[in-house]
């Protein structure tokens, strides 16, 4: 008889609105969510509608780190710009992302 690999235990299902921009997870905690649904995704041995569900997680998950990433590529051209003269220019920037589409 041949034995399976144990399953991971099931992914704990989102909470409803953490992706809205109040409550945004942090980068690091969108990406590993993200990894973790991929993996259970390419397994495949959940049910569509789990999959489905799973997959919508994923796409909001996607945004908001893309969405992040944005803003911290926005940040760092601030801090890196110069001035006709080539001295550092100085922005102020917000430091949290209100600026969302």
């Amino acid at each position: 008889m041949t034995q399976r690999a144990p399953s991971p235990a099931p992914l704990a299902p989102s909470e409803p609105g953490s992706t809205a921009p109040g409550d945004a997870p942090s980068f690091e905690t969108a990406i590993k969510r993200l990894t973790e649904i991929v993996q259970v995704l390419e397994r495949g041995e959940i049910p569509l509608e789990e999959s489905l569900r799973l997959f919508e997680e994923g796409v909001k998950l996607s945004r908001v780190s893309q969405q992040k990433l944005d803003s911290a590529e926005k940040r760092v051209e601030q801090l890196l710009a110069v001035d006709e003269q080539g001295r550092p220019r100085t922005t102020p920037f917000a430091t949290d992302s209100g600026d969302e589409a």
